[in-house]
């Protein structure tokens, strides 16, 4: 068996949406406003590189939360420490990295949408967090957690659309820092959550309906309508779709071999995982390894 790879950040994690997922939100008329696509954090990121010479599609939010880094943006180096947030805009060439002897640790996320011009004022310059005590840098690094747990929690219409409004949260906190205030606290405890628990728990064994059914109380037929009433989809597609999102982790962050997977999540073989990876993520398994792996430049 594979082992994460020595090479990377110790303690990271990253999660790169679907197309079709990305199709989802360009249709919904609240997510398409601004949406994430990527999203991930990288702790004491040594030798951290990343050169676009034609930018990126999508804008960039680059949050150091400690150590440092650098970005050079329109012919100009700019330099990063703790507290220091930098938005990169679309398709606008660029390079950063971390600082060789101080390697930063960085929150990051690539968002599109109709509305990203709403934040123009604070793209392309350092936005500095007030070093207070009240700066409540810890509610910004929860409404991130946010994001990234909605992500991990499956990509229902639900779980979007809160993340627009946690996005536009995040930004806003930045763009209008004086007027910031308390976060709402959001809390799950209802039957759908305590079924996407069981599922997540559950990635690496086979499991059925009536396993989900019950170990929440249900009968199949209720569960399954009341599940697809909340979440646009059926337990089963739900479960899969958090299924590739772990073969996506394996991906791009362990050595695992594609069939060392398929036996780790319960696929019939390789071909099996491959189909269903392709159905999901419309790209091969092999291919999403090369486009987003670790090594890969591209691969945020």
């Amino acid at each position: 068996m594979g082992n994460i790879k020595a090479d990377g950040f110790k303690g990271e994690k990253a999660i790169v949406t679907p197309n079709v997922i990305r199709s989802m939100q360009t249709e919904n008329p609240i997510t398409r406003q601004l949406y994430v696509t990527h999203i991930g954090y990288y702790p004491n990121a040594r030798y951290h590189y990343r050169e676009r010479p034609d930018g990126a599609p999508e804008n960039i939010l680059i949050y150091c939360d400690k150590g440092t880094g650098w970005v050079e943006y329109k012919d100009e180096k700019i330099f990063l420490k703790e507290n220091e947030v930098f938005i990169l805009p679309a398709n606008q060439k660029h390079v950063y990295g971390a600082d060789i002897g101080n390697s930063w640790s960085i929150y990051w996320l690539h968002f599109q949408g109709e509305n990203t011009a709403m934040f123009d004022s604070i793209s392309g310059k350092v936005l500095r967090i007030p070093e207070t005590a009240n700066n409540r840098k810890s509610d910004r690094m929860q409404l991130f957690e946010e994001i990234y747990k909605n992500f991990e929690m499956g990509y229902s219409h639900e779980n979007m659309e809160y993340i627009t409004f946690c996005l536009m949260y995040l930004l806003a906190s930045l763009k209008y820092m004086p007027q910031y205030q308390e976060p709402n606290r959001l809390g799950h405890n209802d039957v759908i959550q305590n079924c996407i628990h069981y599922m997540r728990d559950n990635l690496e064994n086979k499991i059925a309906l009536k396993d989900i059914a019950d170990a929440v109380g249900y009968s199949t037929t209720h569960l399954n309508a009341l599940f697809v009433q909340a979440t646009s989809f059926s337990p089963i597609e739900y479960y899969n779709q958090l299924k590739i999102q772990r073969v996506c982790y394996y991906l791009q962050f362990s050595d695992l071999k594609i069939k060392e997977i398929a036996f780790k999540l319960g696929f019939y073989d390789p071909f099996h995982l491959s189909k269903a990876f392709f159905k999901e993520m419309e790209i091969s398994p092999r291919e999403y390894r090369n486009r987003y792996g670790r090594m890969n430049a591209n691969s945020k």
